[in-house]
């Protein structure tokens, strides 16, 4: 079962709020935040690396959201869930 996306935004905003590193469990699963850095990524055309949050399994469940517009503004959202089984009606 995959959590709730508000309340998921809501740990990663207030994570991002702090901007300190952050590695561990988030609604049953492993998660981590990455703050912003003054240097870009290795091989990117960004000026910056951005502040990202990622939770979840690649392949399974999985969600991240990246502040690749700068740390004032709202952040780009992946979501990829084709893995699980649509919730019984």
């Amino acid at each position: 079962m995959s959590p709730n996306l508000d309340e998921v935004r809501l740990c990663a905003n207030q994570l991002h709020a702090k901007g300190e590193h952050w590695r561990g469990e988030a609604f049953g699963w492993d998660a981590e935040y990455s703050r912003e850095q003054a240097q870009p990524a290795l091989d990117s055309k960004m000026s910056f690396t951005p502040a990202d949050f990622c939770i979840g399994e690649s392949g399974i469940w999985f969600f991240s959201l990246m502040w690749e517009h700068g740390r004032w503004q709202p952040p780009a959202e992946f979501l990829d869930e084709r893995s699980l089984l649509p919730e019984p009606s």
